[in-house]
């Protein structure tokens, strides 16, 4: 994967996953966190998939209805609010993204929005930053295909524990998670971008892989696919949007461990692979996570 393919991936945390899943039994991976008076279950989630896909599995179910609340990424990102947060960071009208690209890089954005379906075509593309012409052009043609971000594991598990009166919470906001993106330097976003356009008609069958490996609990796999690449190309991107904010996490599931009760916490997978996932921030304040 070229620079900056796993860049859209934590990017589209913010927004959309790039995950998609198969009508096929899975068994995504399950950790526990455990002091005596508190547990804490960790959940690897995709954020798009459709919704006919087979991923719940016995232990998943035991572990919700013993939980006493859901915590995931975000619950502010309702459409109203979401849209408002594009508007304000996601488009440059004073200066067309065309301005800021090579001639031939500005043939190969219009063939992009073609081969992605983008609405409106190259001329939506050119009012936006860098950052969010990256992402429109990666999930576009997702959402053509009919993939739902109300399917995704994240919205289905908040509408279950919803409907049991459990109360979810979240551990970033929406504007937290766009900002990832927006603040970054302009070199940074035009590198996002020009890895899209050189990637916009490839990666079905690491997409394949990614979710063969997620389905399969294998975070080994995982980790290989999300994070290697950025983090030996880009480790000061890899360190924003991965390993702060898992440093962040394990922070709140410290806190979360004082307090008694269950606590079923949902993140994207890649936060709960690698190196520098959740889990090994955990460990790094003495809290063992232990795969179920």
């Amino acid at each position: 994967m070229p620079l900056f393919r796993h860049a859209r991936r934590y990017a589209a945390i913010a927004l959309f996953s790039l995950l998609l899943a198969t009508p096929v039994l899975a068994q995504p991976a399950l950790w526990v966190v455990k002091n005596a008076h508190t547990t804490i279950y960790l959940f690897g989630t995709v954020h798009l998939l459709p919704n006919d896909t087979a991923w719940r599995f016995p232990a998943l179910e035991k572990a919700l209805a013993a939980s006493d609340s859901l915590t995931i990424e975000l619950t502010d990102n309702d459409d109203a609010h979401m849209q408002a947060l594009v508007l304000q960071y996601g488009l440059d009208p004073g200066h067309p993204l065309s301005d800021k690209l090579t001639p031939a890089e500005n043939a190969t954005l219009t063939q992009a929005a073609q081969t992605a379906s983008v609405p409106g075509g190259i001329q939506t593309l050119q009012v936006m930053r860098p950052w969010l012409a990256a992402l429109t052009l990666t999930v576009a043609p997702l959402l053509k295909a009919g993939l739902d971000p109300a399917h995704g594991v994240d919205k289905l598990l908040q509408a279950q524990m919803t409907q049991a009166g459990k109360p979810v919470n979240g551990l970033e906001t929406s504007e937290q998670q766009i900002r990832f993106l927006a603040d970054l330097s302009p070199a940074v976003e035009l590198a996002l971008l020009r890895s899209t356009l050189h990637d916009v008609d490839q990666g079905g069958s690491e997409l394949t892989e990614l979710i063969d490996a997620w389905k399969a609990g294998d975070t080994t796999a995982i980790a290989r696919l999300e994070d290697e690449d950025l983090r030996q190309r880009e480790p000061a991107l890899y360190q924003r949007l991965l390993v702060d904010r898992n440093e962040a996490w394990a922070a709140q599931i410290s806190h979360m461990l004082q307090q008694p009760g269950t606590v079923f916490i949902a993140v994207g997978a890649a936060h709960l692979a690698g190196p520098d996932s959740v889990q090994e921030q955990l460990r790094k304040l003495d809290i063992e996570a232990v795969r179920q």
